[in-house]
């Protein structure tokens, strides 16, 4: 699932599950609305700082990976020679 989508479908479910519950309870219509705008605000910002997360975990793994790519090769003395990357010797 593309991860845009995410907060909607958090929002939507649990918005379902509270249109149920509130018809099933036979609240007034008024009730039903502000539960169900209540509850949509709250699930689309759960999902919304989810994806930043996500985001960010994937950021911090590609950088790392980033570097765990790179060589670099010192002398004797730990001056730096030269640097190799690994992905271009392979080809």
């Amino acid at each position: 699932m593309k991860r845009k989508l995410l907060p909607l479908t958090m929002m939507l479910c649990a918005g379902l599950v509270t249109a149920v519950i509130t018809f099933i309870r036979g609240y007034s219509i008024i009730y039903k609305l502000v539960s169900l705008l209540i509850v949509f605000l709250v699930f689309y910002a759960i999902g919304s700082v989810i994806v930043m997360f996500l985001d960010h975990f994937d950021k911090v793994n590609s950088r790392q990976e980033m570097i765990e790519d790179e060589v670099i090769e010192k002398d004797a003395d730990g001056d730096v020679i030269g640097q190799v990357d690994q992905t271009s010797e392979g080809e």
